[in-house]
């Protein structure tokens, strides 16, 4: 099959030869993806951040076809249309009945999402199946939105339930990629008063108005924290989002953070140093990590369908799959905020 796969740091082909998955284990599922998507957390090997196993496929959110099933599999079959999360779970052991599915005693991940075919394991308690949805796919303008949910808004949704975004409170969120915009949404949705964007860059801004955003802060370090603190009248913010995953976007969280606050944190860390002294001081917690996609997801389908929230805003540019190569140049200089991949074209 075609698949996109990862050599070096910035060096990314689809390649055209990439053995078609096949199912190991009598709950699996392979679906045929129709459209995937580049994720911010590619960029880190995409850039060298992280180890990279030349030739290995790289890619986790797509939505698709089921095409096959294992001999366990009784949710779902051939012919159905479904959301695919990036971390696949059995939805029955005792961390998935707390509602942390990221945990799974029998946890798996999306490893081909931006190629033709992907195995997922655990397709019942995994897949989403989107209902009324016949062979020639869902309407276009709705595909976006679906795509938007198998990583990306669940992991703005977690960062919101983490943090603990309440009605009528403030909300800050640092970080104005993807998952930091859908962390606005988020928690416009479940009723944050204010809604602060940290973003210095227009088009994400207006991104981030559209979700909901009461207040954009566009300045760094303490200048930032006292924008935030005028737009608190003084007290900071009750809720903070942390979706980045570097020191200084940490450092800004508890900043920002009144006294007894909670940061919800969902970008994968990086060389994050906790200021321990100051959460003791101020007493302000952190929770998150990466999310719980299955516990969200039904939800979230049922808002997105009836037209509650529209997360697939956050794509601002569509490629082909065979031009995949350009979409991870055009995230990585920041010309694109996120880069929907058209599979079946």
């Amino acid at each position: 099959m075609r698949a996109t796969t990862i050599h070096a740091a910035r060096d990314i082909r689809l390649s055209t030869d990439v053995p078609d998955p096949r199912i190991e284990k009598p709950t699996d599922a392979i679906v045929r993806v129709t459209t995937a998507c580049i994720c911010g957390s590619d960029l880190w090997p995409y850039r060298g951040e992280n180890d990279i196993v030349a030739g290995s496929t790289i890619g986790h959110e797509c939505i698709g076809f089921v095409e096959e099933v294992g001999t366990e599999v009784r949710d779902v079959k051939a012919g159905d249309f479904v959301v695919v999360p990036f971390d696949h779970c059995d939805n029955t052991c005792a961390h998935c009945a707390a509602g942390m599915h990221s945990a799974c005693v029998d946890l798996s991940m999306t490893s081909s999402g931006q190629g033709e075919y992907a195995r997922v394991g655990q397709a019942d308690g995994s897949l989403v199946k989107v209902p009324d949805v016949g062979p020639g796919g869902p309407d276009a303008a709705l595909v976006p939105h679906l795509m938007a949910l198998s990583d990306v808004m669940p992991t703005g949704w977690h960062a919101a339930v983490a943090a603990g975004v309440r009605e009528g409170g403030t909300t800050v969120v640092v970080g104005d990629g993807a998952v930091g915009l859908c962390g606005v949404l988020a928690a416009a949705a479940m009723g944050s008063e204010k809604v602060v964007l940290m973003s210095r860059h227009e088009p994400r801004q207006e991104i981030g108005r559209a979700f909901g955003a009461t207040h954009v802060v566009a300045e760094r370090g303490k200048e930032a924290a006292a924008a935030v603190k005028e737009i608190t009248g003084g007290v900071g913010a009750d809720a903070v989002l942390e979706c980045v995953g570097t020191d200084q976007a940490m450092g800004t969280a508890f900043a920002v953070a009144r006294p007894g606050a909670m940061v919800g944190f969902v970008g994968v860390p990086h060389g994050v140093e906790l200021p321990v002294r100051r959460m003791f001081q101020k007493n302000v917690g952190l929770r998150g990590g990466m999310a719980p996609v299955r516990a969200y997801l039904p939800d979230l389908l049922a808002r997105t369908l009836a037209g509650e929230i529209e997360p697939g805003k956050v794509f601002d540019l569509t490629l082909p799959l065979d031009q995949v190569a350009d979409g991870y140049r055009a995230m990585d200089e920041r010309r694109a905020v996120k880069v929907l991949l058209d599979v079946a074209r």
